[in-house]
């Protein structure tokens, strides 16, 4: 159970601060599924698999790529997230977050069933896309230029999750997976967590103790206390969370699908269902490095960890009823109910240096900490399509989408200790030689919740007019999306100077602070300290409301012509909190409450043309102005561990929106075999880029903030094909290749001076000028299929690779941090050996590489991911 109060209520909040950002009349946008129908083509396995979906890409009036359920099946990714780093220049980050063309996950935009949801990470500004498996998934769209019947928040591109549909017949099958990574041969680590985490659930082990919760209701901070009523609050926290080896299980999923339609006269209505549960482990050995000292022809470390083994245990789960109506072909209403829950449990044990304590002075640091979240999603949806032949055959859609997600990360804690005495050998003995670490901040635990509700509902109206020569399509609708988010994050640390007679000696915090110790302990001050920050708790609110018209001219098949026009009201607010008293922080200048909410306004346009040569061949030619607004997290002073470089990442009050102008080109080419080929040219001009800088660091990892750069742009270009080998006859005409590889470089200019008046740190910027975080110069996908003539056999070997790519930019002299190359080969086999069943067996990594961040050619991250085996069996009934 969660125990956070809500001090009040954040509609009220968001009411109360918006009141005065003036609210336009509600209407909503447009539903595109609509517009487009369903394509089915005739084929093979091996043209199928790769080609069923771009009938509707040729059709799209602006650049899109679209990978349909076949393709994600074909390819063995399991979840939305592994399955896009297919599509052309997108790359994937911490295996969950999509960047497109090479731009970070703010610049790119994510809606399911074309609404938008909420994210239940604070991380990121993105839905995590790896909530999301690919048995529920019928089509993933990635639009590429800009329409205005999308969002004007359009960096890279928009991402669109299509969830399956009612069936046109009964549809039952059920699957069962074994898996295997080659890290976990070896022995795991593990604590003493809850009795339900098999199924990603906190039985209350890691919970805030209800007698620290009532300290914190009460508006006081722990620091307020007298020594014994620390005692007293110390013994209720947890404190099991000694590491100790551990056999590893296997990986274990399970998926179940049922659906039906039925036909009355005119009416048609139906319903699918699915469930899945996924539970996996993951044993690694990594390396962090946080602070390192730079020398003429070497960089030494001089803080962070250069040996630790962590064990990741995650579970999700999944649930998802659709149940529809259809009357005449011509009126259709679906109602879509989704459920997404997903537990990541890790713990570490770490062993490196700091300053003070080092080889050099026969020491060393030991630390494990244990890392632990709920995320869950859950949606509703309802959508109605509707045509009227009366009226020329013009086509209403509507829309109402409401979602809740919400974090909850109970007893996060991590403790340090100190070895000495290394043998001769070199070897510290971390459970003879150990001590926990003599200060305030012996240990620290933290207790977050974040819950994030937004509600989007919207109309699109089409009408369709046939000329002389001339088809006419003209739509218009509206579209608006309310935000509301709050965040509590209680932060304290164990004072081991508090004890005046405790032997500190000993590698176990549950041991060496037991209740026994801890009862009889001689106090010299509380043993709890509040490091609960104000701004630590926020709540936060959006508003956008959006009206649009487009128009679409094809004149004689040839020449076609498609443009229109979007007016956005964007309102935005984000309040930091005092923890201790649920008011305004006391960080917070009243003279400065213009910086916590902000409202722009403006028109944004886009226009494309499209020359249809033949009918295999055509060329596209786009516009288009859009903008790239900060997220609520980032206008907001509160603090988070990313968690690729688990630094600290703070935001900055009154960051500026991001202008820009996106340009593209396309050359097309389908053929009646099933090949086909692409060739693109893009270029985004901006102004006022939102990126990552850092302040130097006191002790620990520097401070990560959000701030604006000068300028800057992305240019590149794209190839994508498909061909098979059928003129080489025999074995190879059941052989084709597909793949794709995009080309790009960036550039931003900033000002060292300006981001210091912007975050108020010190910004020591290394490069003024350089590429914009995250972003690859180049990105290569490539797939080799087989398909059996006799239907039997289809094996596909899958290769990924991006180049390297900025993570952390570096200061004070120190390159940035260079996320490597990572090249992903994957191998799938499946066997048919009837009509109903499947037995598929997937590689994954097969090379055995490795994640690596460097700077200057020096390693500062690394983490092994092994390779994994999975076996699945699938039954149809």
């Amino acid at each position: 159970m969660k125990q956070y109060s809500k001090q009040f209520s954040l509609t009220a909040l968001s009411a109360a601060i918006l009141c005065g950002l003036s609210v336009s009349a509600h209407a909503a946008e447009a539903d595109e599924e609509a517009v487009l129908e369903e394509v089915v083509v005739s084929a093979s396995r091996l043209k199928g698999t790769a080609t069923a979906v771009l009938e509707e890409r040729k059709q799209q009036a602006f650049v899109a790529d679209i990978m349909g359920a076949e393709q994600i099946s074909r390819s063995g990714d399991s979840d939305a997230a592994a399955a896009l780093r297919r599509v052309t220049g997108l790359t994937l980050v911490d295996g969950k977050f999509i960047y497109v063309r090479g731009l970070g996950e703010r610049y790119s935009s994510t809606q399911l069933n074309n609404s938008a949801v909420p994210s239940p990470d604070p991380t990121r500004s993105v839905l995590p896309l790896d909530l999301f498996p690919s048995g529920i998934i019928e089509s993933l769209s990635v639009q590429k230029s800009y329409s205005p019947s999308m969002p004007a928040s359009f960096g890279g591109g928009n991402v669109d999750i299509r969830l399956k549909s009612i069936p046109d017949q009964f549809v039952f099958d059920v699957s069962g997976q074994l898996g295997y990574n080659t890290n976990n041969f070896d022995d795991g680590l593990e604590y003493n967590g809850g009795s339900d985490d098999w199924y990603g659930v906190d039985d209350g082990t890691r919970e805030i103790p209800r007698p620290i919760l009532d300290v914190y209701q009460s508006g006081q901070s722990l620091d307020d206390l007298t020594p014994e009523q620390s005692r007293a609050l110390a013994l209720s926290l947890n404190r099991d969370y000694d590491p100790k080896s551990a056999k590893v299980d296997p990986n274990t999923k399970f998926t179940a699908t049922l659906g039906n339609s039925f036909e009355s006269d005119k009416w048609r209505y139906g319903f699918l269902s699915s469930l899945s549960y996924d539970n996996k482990h993951v044993v690694a050995d990594e390396y962090q490095g946080q602070g390192f000292l730079i020398g003429e022809n070497s960089t030494t470390m001089i803080r962070g960890y250069d040996q630790v083994l962590s064990t990741e245990h995650t579970v999700k789960t999944s649930g998802m009823v659709t149940v529809g109506v259809e009357y005449d072909k011509a009126h259709k209403i679906d109602y879509t109910a989704l459920i997404l829950r997903d537990t990541e449990d890790k713990i570490s044990d770490r062993l490196g240096i700091d300053q003070n304590n080092n080889t050099s002075d026969n020491k060393r640091v030991r630390s494990y900490d244990v890392r632990y979240e709920e995320r869950e999603l859950i949606v509703n949806q309802l959508k109605g399509m509707h045509t009227f032949d009366w009226l020329n055959y013009a086509g209403f859609d509507w829309k109402y989408s409401i979602g809740r997600s919400n974090r909850y990360a109970p007893g996060n804690m991590e403790t340090r200790f100190i070895v000495t005495d290394a043998n001769e050998d070199g070897f510290y003995d971390t459970v003879n030689e150990s001590a926990l670490t003599n200060a305030t901040t012996a240990a620290r635990y933290t207790f977050q919740d974040l819950d994030d509700e937004v509600e989007n509902y919207g109309f699109n109206f089409t009408l369709p007019i046939m000329l002389d020569g001339v088809d006419v399509e003209l739509k218009s609708g509206a579209d608006f999306i309310s935000k509301e988010r709050s965040a509590t994050n209680r932060r304290f640390d164990i004072n081991t100077r508090a004890f005046s007679d405790v032997d500190l000696n000993g590698n176990e915090l549950n041991t060496i602070l037991s209740d026994d110790v801890l009862t009889n302990a001689s106090l010299t001050q509380p043993i709890l300290n509040d490091t609960t920050v104000s701004g630590d708790d926020y709540k936060s609110a959006q508003k956008v409301d959006a009206y649009y018209f487009e128009a679409d001219f094809f004149f004689n098949n040839t020449w076609r012509i498609t443009g229109g026009l979007r007016w956005e009201d964007f309102r935005q607010v984000s309040v930091p909190l005092d923890p201790f008293t649920g008011g305004l922080a006391s960080s917070i200048d009243y003279d400065e409450l213009d910086q916590l909410a902000f409202r722009e306004d403006d028109v944004y346009s886009a226009l494309a043309l499209t020359y249809v040569q033949s009918d295999e061949t055509q060329w596209r030619l786009s516009y288009g102005e859009t903008v790239v607004r900060p997220d609520l997290r980032e206008i907001s002073d509160a603090t988070y561990i990313d968690p690729l470089t688990e630094y600290p990442v703070g935001g900055t009050p009154g960051l500026r929106t991001t202008q820009i102008k996106n340009y593209d080109f396309r050359w097309e080419n389908y053929f009646d075999t099933g090949e086909n080929f692409s060739f693109g040219v893009f270029y985004k001009d901006m102004v006022d880029p939102i990126e990552s800088v850092q302040s130097p660091a006191q002790d620990g990892p520097p401070l990560v903030r959000i701030a604006n750069a000068e300028d800057g742009y992305v240019a590149g270009v794209e190839f994508e094909y498909l061909k098979d080998f059928a003129f080489l006859g025999g074995f190879w005409q059941d052989v084709f290749m597909t793949g794709n590889v995009t080309l790009s470089d960036s550039e931003i200019n900033m000002d060292r001076q300006a981001i210091v008046e912007q975050t108020g740190v010190s910004a020591a910027v290394t490069n003024t000028t350089r590429r914009m975080t995250g972003h690859s110069k180049y990105v290569v996908n490539m797939q080799l299929g087989y398909d059996a003539p006799s239907g039997q056999h289809a094996s596909t070997l899958i290769y990924n690779v991006f180049g390297e790519r900025i993570i952390i930019p570096g200061i004070e002299g120190q390159e940035d941090w260079m996320e490597q190359p990572f090249h992903s080969l994957d191998f799938n086999y499946t066997y048919f050996p009837d009509f109903n069943s499947s037995l598929k067996f997937k590689v994954t990594n097969i090379l055995g590489a490795k994640s690596e961040i460097e700077s200057a050619g020096t390693l500062t991250r690394s983490k092994e991911k092994g390779t994994e085996f999975s076996i699945e069996y699938k039954y149809q009934f």
